[in-house]
């Protein structure tokens, strides 16, 4: 892949796809297509076979998919597995077809085992149960990393697998109920900060109230780190395996949770509601191979943090 390759970003106006577009543009890439919803479904295969047809890449990244937290995905099983499904095997079936050169699928750290041994190495896939509360998700997106092994292993078609972890930046969804915990806390925090009440002691900030205990541990990953991951990729990797892509560090919630609300100015309290879940209790990826290809995260928590509050308050309707 060069700057004069066309490659084509599905899902270049969610998160990930948007930070892919900002990578290749600022290495000079001339040649980037992608395509608004209401222009070319990506669940419906006559609309996906026209696009390809038209537009001819030589380059796919499947960014596009249907994602969102704990309630989310406990409300909305249905869409999240029939909408994910849709779009990956309709993208990976007519990139073959349409002799794409080489294809990157993007899976989630979401999908390995609930228990998984930690930090998860890319053989933890499929060894025990999913959690409960995001199996259809992963159900799907698993499904999309077979597929693509599987035209690897028929067809002879280079299509690899991404495993990135919990994903945040620039252009997230800040939905109270529907984004993932980062963001969300965002806007939870931002919006806390001015709900205030006064006692005899004179004004207060009332406190905020979160999932959990927040003793479960997530790893998080700038957007910006993941989009020059899949360039590394796209030049370097060629197997048939996923590989993983995340910082090698996690952080419980609750210091999460604390980092936003310092980040943000929050001044009351945080309390928990313990009769929510907690989610997997903990979820880290070992990034070896992917060090090995030379990628390493270069944006810390708070930094990503700050600069994602930054574009919130720039972006917020």
């Amino acid at each position: 892949m060069n700057p004069d390759s066309k490659v084509f970003v599905a899902g270049a106006q969610g998160l990930v796809g948007s930070a892919i577009v900002r990578n290749l543009e600022k290495k000079h890439y001339k040649n980037i297509y992608w395509i608004r919803r209401k222009n070319c479904d990506l669940r419906d295969r006559s609309q996906v076979d026209a696009y390809f047809k038209q537009s001819q890449p030589e380059y796919v990244i499947i960014a596009a998919a249907k994602v969102g937290g704990i309630h989310a995905n406990s409300t909305y099983p249905a869409e999240f597995i029939y909408d994910n499904l849709m779009i990956q095997t309709n993208l990976i079936d007519a990139a073959y077809k349409n002799g794409v050169k080489k294809l990157i699928m993007l899976g989630s750290s979401c999908i390995y085992p609930k228990l998984a041994k930690q930090p998860m190495d890319e053989d933890q896939l499929l060894t025990s149960e999913l959690e409960p509360t995001n199996d259809a998700y992963a159900v799907a997106k698993i499904a999309g990393l077979r597929m693509a092994r599987a035209y690897r292993q028929q067809y002879g078609f280079n299509a690899i697998s991404l495993m990135p972890t919990n994903l945040y930046g620039p252009g997230d969804n800040f939905h109270p109920e529907n984004s993932h915990v980062l963001p969300a806390l965002i806007r939870k925090f931002h919006e806390g900060k001015d709900n205030t009440s006064v006692d005899i002691g004179g004004p207060y900030t009332l406190p905020v109230t979160l999932w959990g205990d927040g003793s479960a541990m997530r790893e998080f990953l700038h957007v910006d780190d993941l989009a020059e991951a899949c360039y590394v990729c796209m030049q370097e990797y060629d197997e048939d395996y996923h590989i993983n892509v995340g910082t090698g560090e996690d952080v419980t919630i609750k210091k999460l949770a604390e980092t936003i609300s310092s980040v943000v100015g929050f001044t009351g309290e945080i309390w928990w509601d313990k009769t929510k879940p907690n989610g997997t209790p903990r979820k880290l990826l070992n990034v070896d191979k992917i060090h090995k290809l030379g990628w390493k995260h270069k944006i810390g928590l708070r930094e990503g943090i700050e600069s994602t509050y930054k574009w919130y308050l720039e972006n917020k309707s």
